[in-house]
Formats: C-alpha cells, sequence, structure tokens
C-alpha cells in the first residue's frame, strides 16, 4: 500500500520545467533554474515549445512574469518559434490567454510575428474567440495595433475567417472597426509621405534647366505611382504600374544622362523600381571583338542593371550605317538588350542624337512595341546656359577644382547669358550644350589665378570670379 502512493507521488512530481510551468508551479520553476538556468529555452520533445511558450498557452501568470522578468545574462527568447513557428505570443493568443498575451506584448513580443502556415497571432485569436465566444485577446491585440489585413499563405486577413453568414456580429464589429481606423492612419501617413517624396522629387527637377515636358511627364508619373501607394494604404487594389522603356533623343550636354539618374532616384522612391542604379553603357561595354563575345557580355551588363535603369548611350552606334553581308555584333547586342524588356526586370533607356537614333528605331520591329515613350531633349539656349552655370558655382562638392569660389556680383544670369551668346558660335552651343560650362569654369578660375599677384590678401578677391574671368575663359575656350 506504502509502494502504491510513493509511485503516485512520484508520478504527480513535476519532473521538467515544461510540467512546471504548465501548472503554474512557481516555486518548482525556479527551483529547476537556479539548478541549471541553462534550461531556460530549452525545448521540450515533439512540439519544440520552450517554458516561456508553455506558460503563456495555460495563462500561467506568475511564472511567465517571473521568466519575462529575469534579469540574467542569458535572455528569455522571447520570440522563440515551435514546430509550427509559433512564438509565445501565438500561444497565449490561440488558447485566448489575454492577460499572458497582454504581459508579452508589454515586453515588446512581435505581434505580427508569422507562423509557418502564415497566421499572425491576431488570425489564432479570432479562431479562439469563434469558438470560446470571447473577444477579449482580439481586443488587447488590437489595441497593441495588430494588423487588420494581414494575411496567412491562405491569403485570408483575419476578417476573412469569419463565416459570411448570422452570428459573431461583436467579433466582425470589432475587427471592421480597427480595419477602418488602420486604414485611415495608413491614409494619413502615406499623405505624409507622398507630400515628402513629392518635394523630394521637385528638389530633384530644381536641378534641371529647361526640359519642361520632360518635367511634366515626371511630375505626372510621380503623382500617379504616389497616388497608387495610398489607394493601397486604404486597402483599395490597384494594378501595379510598369515603368516604360524610353528613348532620349537629342545632341551632347543636353541633360539626357542627368535626368535618367533622376528618373532612377523617382523610380526607386515611390517604389516601383528595388533599387535607383543607372547602369550607363556604350556599344564598347556591350559588343565582344569576336563571335560568341556580345551574348555574354551583354548579359552581363543586363544582370548588373537589374532592378534599376539599363542606360544605353549613344545607341545608334549598335546599328551600322550601310547594311553589310556579315552580321554586326552591335545588333545582336540589341537583341540581346530586346529580350529581356518584357521581363520587367530592368527599364532600358536608350539615347542617342535624334537622326542617327532613327537607325535604331527602324532595326528592330519590335522597338516600338516596347519603347513607348520618346523624349525630345533641345538644345539649350543661352539663357538656360548661364542658369547652368550659375547652379554649378552654388553646388560645388568639397574636392572639386571650384569649391570655395564664387562668382562676383556682376555675373548675372543676364550678363553671362549676353557673353555666351557673343563670344561663343551656334555651331559650338549645339555641339556641346551643358557641356561647355565646366571647362569654360575651369579656364576662367585659371584666368583669376594668373591675374592675381602673390602679394593679395584680400580673401573676397582670392575666391571671386569676375566677368573677365568668364569671358578669357570662353576666348581660350572658343579658340
Amino acid at each position: 500500500m506504502q509502494r502504491v502512493k510513493d509511485q503516485r507521488s512520484r508520478s504527480t512530481k513535476p519532473d521538467t520545467i515544461h510540467v512546471s510551468a504548465q501548472s503554474g508551479d512557481l516555486p518548482a520553476v525556479q527551483k529547476f533554474l537556479r539548478e541549471n538556468p541553462s534550461i531556460l529555452n530549452d525545448r521540450n520533445p515533439v512540439m519544440a515549445n520552450t517554458p516561456l511558450h508553455v506558460s503563456a498557452g495555460h495563462n500561467s501568470v506568475e511564472v511567465l512574469k517571473y521568466l519575462l522578468n529575469l534579469d540574467w545574462a542569458e535572455r528569455v527568447e522571447l520570440e522563440a518559434k515551435n514546430m509550427y513557428g509559433e512564438t509565445p505570443l501565438h500561444m497565449a493568443a490561440k488558447n485566448g490567454c489575454n492577460e499572458a498575451a497582454g504581459l508579452l506584448l508589454s515586453h515588446g513580443a512581435f505581434v505580427e510575428a508569422k507562423a509557418n502556415n502564415g497566421m499572425t497571432p491576431l488570425h489564432l485569436s479570432v479562431w479562439h474567440s469563434l469558438r470560446a465566444e470571447d473577444c477579449s485577446t482580439v481586443k488587447t491585440l488590437l489595441e497593441h495595433n495588430a494588423d487588420c489585413s494581414a494575411k496567412d499563405k491562405e491569403g485570408k486577413t483575419p476578417l476573412d475567417h469569419l463565416s459570411q453568414g448570422l452570428g459573431h456580429e461583436k467579433l466582425r464589429g470589432l475587427l471592421t472597426l480597427y480595419l477602418e481606423e488602420q486604414r485611415k492612419r495608413r491614409a494619413i501617413e502615406a499623405c505624409s509621405e507622398t507630400k515628402e517624396k513629392m518635394d523630394e522629387l521637385e528638389n530633384e527637377l530644381s536641378n534641371l534647366v529647361g526640359l519642361h515636358d520632360l518635367k511634366l511627364q515626371l511630375r505626372k508619373w510621380a503623382k500617379g505611382m504616389l497616388l497608387d501607394e495610398r489607394r493601397r494604404a486604404l486597402g483599395l487594389r490597384v494594378g501595379t504600374r510598369r515603368p516604360p522603356h524610353m528613348a532620349f533623343l537629342g545632341n551632347p550636354g543636353t541633360g539626357k544622362t542627368m535626368v535618367a539618374r533622376i528618373l532612377g532616384k523617382l523610380l526607386y522612391m515611390v517604389g516601383i523600381l528595388p533599387t535607383d542604379k543607372v547602369k550607363e553603357v556604350q556599344r564598347t561595354d556591350l559588343v565582344g571583338e569576336f563571335v560568341g563575345h556580345t551574348g555574354p557580355k551583354t548579359r552581363r551588363v543586363i544582370k548588373e542593371a537589374e532592378g534599376g535603369i539599363l542606360f544605353v548611350d549613344e545607341a545608334y552606334r549598335l546599328i551600322p550605317m550601310q547594311k553589310s553581308d556579315d552580321k554586326d555584333y552591335g545588333l545582336e547586342a540589341l537583341e540581346e538588350i530586346m529580350s529581356v524588356m518584357d521581363s520587367g526586370k530592368v527599364v532600358v533607356i536608350f539615347a542617342g542624337y535624334s537622326e542617327p537614333m532613327k537607325r535604331v528605331i527602324t532595326s528592330n520591329e519590335g522597338f516600338c512595341r516596347r519603347v513607348t515613350k520618346f523624349f525630345t531633349f533641345d538644345d539649350f539656349i543661352t539663357e538656360d546656359l548661364a542658369k547652368i552655370l550659375h547652379m554649378k558655382m552654388n553646388n560645388q562638392t568639397e574636392g572639386s577644382l571650384l569649391y570655395g569660389f564664387k562668382l562676383h556680383p556682376s555675373c548675372t544670369v543676364k550678363t553671362i547669358a549676353n557673353l555666351i551668346e557673343t563670344e561663343i558660335t551656334e555651331k559650338q552651343r549645339k555641339e556641346m550644350n551643358g557641356g561647355l560650362v565646366d571647362p569654360l569654369l575651369v579656364n576662367a578660375r585659371e584666368n583669376l589665378d594668373m591675374r592675381l599677384s602673390f602679394d593679395c590678401i584680400d580673401t573676397d578677391e582670392l575666391l571671386t570670379i569676375t566677368l573677365e574671368d568668364l569671358r578669357s575663359g570662353i576666348r581660350l575656350f572658343s579658340r
């Protein structure tokens, strides 16, 4: 009889920390950890639950408090996952252990953690509420900003798990209320972010002189993309915009490369492209010297540009001016690029002189189907060139040749425009456009250096480029 009693006593005695945590036996849990602190985050057989999982899933509040507040070198694992990928918060949620859920959340448990089936604690708490008709844990999670629109691996939100028939009105009303509040909050946040992004775009566009039609198009794209962001924030389902492939037509120095870089920033900024990189290439970067070299070389360049923009400068060089019996390797490179343009992995911009670019446009019957936006970059007028010069001087970075220098007050946009008009021929202006500004300023600085004496100690005079310096710089440049 005594032996039976002893056996019963041994059988009811908790033999693991997990059993003690489940039953809420705090002294036993403390004893286990005093004897062996390393079992704090031990996993039990089969389910791989930690003591924190077990205490949370059985609402053993005192054990839970003790484990969460332990100030040891080894801390309790708040986001530990069991065999189902569930965290302790999942365990509390699916068993309706509201007090345990609140404790875990107050200690920083991740309310959007996902189990192997993609369910969040809110999904599981809704399941429990359907069975127990108790919404308290659902409410606790919602008060800690649990996302009502989160989807599991079946694409269902917590609200989708409610049947469409009658019943569960209280639970449905609670979820619907918070869903609308979250949508409104996201819309307000998106509105603020949209304004910031549009301001950033306008700042980028302010660095471009002229190009009014192109700027208008960029603003249209940006606004449409950003409004789509707001639509999605409100829970509306809209199609994903795909940025078009483009052709930039114009003379050198008209801003084609700069616009491509700004476009890269824009498309990344509004989430259309995953990166803001712009891979700038010419024929020599794409075309090999021997049979079989061009394909791999071009594919390697395309791979490097994925997620961003591939900017093919002087694209007309890919197409021979006269037909030849032998296949030109440039045509092979163009065909490789055309083959990936429908994939959505890269945005391609072909750039070059307007007239020679007609060879590219007519070389492949699928070109105009894939390249849907054509932009002409007009030559800069003298006033635009003067504005570019002013902007260059005002935006010198440390380490650049003209950093620290400034223009004399007499060097207004109007006086510089007149200087360019009279001293630089129209032919030169069309050939170089904005490309003439940098060498002109370098020459002007050299003229400043030549006319100053070593005795000069006037700090203002040492750093000021005058109208005469610019005039001398232009004449030297023209010559």
